[in-house]
């Protein structure tokens, strides 16, 4: 089974430099390191590999500590969580982090994000202010969907992720888990790293409220205060950089030992739909309390399901059988079939002897969610809800 992550967090004294006129620190060991416990399982994309991937160091160096280079003063979510994932790496496992906007400086650094003027990967230069930078994930992989402009945090992530990934999961690089995690981890938080960086709205209009809790805005508040007697940036930055990798690894623990196996669970049921009926139109879940719905949609795409599918079937924590209308969509309490109408808000032995269905506990007065006590119950209120959709089209979706 998997289990969780362990965080080992090493922080040692900020070293700064004054030999020149702008300021230089460097973090030498703040680092948050995972391994995964009892894994059961198992940098680019792969059209866009050999243009945007170098291995080699972007020059050759005499002492053997790599050095990332970011630009100091008000420190962003992107390169703070672009820092932390390169520190996964190992190569840059034990790394430097150099704040100075030096060009001097920076060249002697192995690997530079968020500054410089200039984005070229074969150099390992990820800097994205540059009146000519318009690259989004879609632009340098096609085959991905996303058209947010990217972040640093997001070139770091589009040219390491799933190496990192690889490195963090124990997942081979071939594992198609892996490609399911990468996706979903943009697109559930760098890309919203993105976005806000790149000053991008949601959505046109004006807010109806207000959202200040986001990861973005968590680390802009760790800068110092405008009327504070420090600007020192260098204990914001530190703590910063421990915020976004607990994080980073919190949502990926989440998405690998919950929403994956839950996606697994989904995946067998829908293959595995014209074995509960014939019709294909209904699922049965191994187990309850499996979220499911995300993961239908997708996976209807993903296997070409060509009839859409109307009901799932679980077990409650009574132990008694739910079916449960498949939505229209995420985002709408519109049904593709509700249960039939005459059952709604009837229960128990009237609803059994109304639908001369046996073992029935109720159906909701919304009609997408019924019950009964045995899983043949539950099947037996689908198929006759199917049946009766045939004959009459109008008791359509509501």
């Amino acid at each position: 089974m998997w289990r969780g992550l362990v965080f080992a967090l090493e922080i040692s004294k900020t070293t700064c430099s004054a030999a020149t006129k702008k300021p230089v620190c460097t973090l030498p060991r703040l680092r948050l390191q995972a391994s995964w416990c009892s894994l059961s399982s198992g940098d680019v994309c792969r059209s866009a590999k050999q243009r945007y991937m170098s291995s080699a160091p972007k020059r050759v160096r005499t002492d053997s500590m790599k050095k990332i280079g970011t630009h100091n003063g008000t420190f962003h979510c992107d390169e703070v969580l672009a820092c932390f994932l390169l520190r996964q790496l190992p190569e840059y496992a034990d790394a430097e982090i150099v704040r100075t906007r030096d060009p001097a400086l920076l060249a002697e650094c192995d690997i530079v994000v968020d500054v410089g003027g200039e984005f070229d990967p074969k150099k390992h230069l990820y800097d994205h202010h540059q009146r000519t930078f318009a690259e989004s994930f879609h632009s340098l992989c096609p085959e991905k969907p996303w058209v947010t402009k990217l972040s640093s945090a997001g070139l770091i992530y589009l040219h390491f992720g799933r190496r990192l990934l690889t490195q963090l999961t124990q997942l081979k690089e071939d594992d198609k888990q892996l490609e399911v995690l990468f996706d979903k981890l943009y697109e559930n938080l760098v890309e919203e790293v993105d976005a806000v960086d790149n000053g991008i709205s949601q959505y046109d209009g004006e807010a109806r409220y207000t959202v200040s809790t986001t990861l973005s805005t968590r680390v802009s508040h760790l800068n110092p205060r405008w009327n504070s007697s420090s600007q020192d940036t260098e204990e914001g930055f530190r703590k910063a950089l421990k915020l976004v990798g607990e994080e980073f690894l919190d949502r990926l623990d989440f998405f690998k030992s919950s929403w994956l196996p839950a996606r697994e669970i989904v995946k067998e049921a829908v293959k595995e739909r014209h074995q509960i009926d014939p019709s294909g139109e209904v699922v049965l879940f191994s187990q309850g309390g499996c979220p499911w719905k995300e993961h239908l949609f997708a996976l209807e795409k993903e296997l070409q399901v060509e009839v859409p599918i109307k009901f799932v079937l679980y077990t409650d924590q009574n132990g008694q059988w739910r079916v449960q209308c498949v939505p229209a969509g995420l985002n709408t309490f519109q049904n593709r079939l509700p249960l039939l109408e005459e059952w709604r808000g009837v229960r128990d032995e009237a609803l059994s002897e109304l639908s001369g269905i046996k073992g029935c506990v109720f159906v909701h007065a919304g009609g997408f969610i019924g019950g009964n006590k045995t899983q043949e119950g539950a099947l037996e209120m689908a198929r006759r809800t199917l049946q009766a959709a045939a004959q009459s089209p109008a008791n359509g979706s509501s």
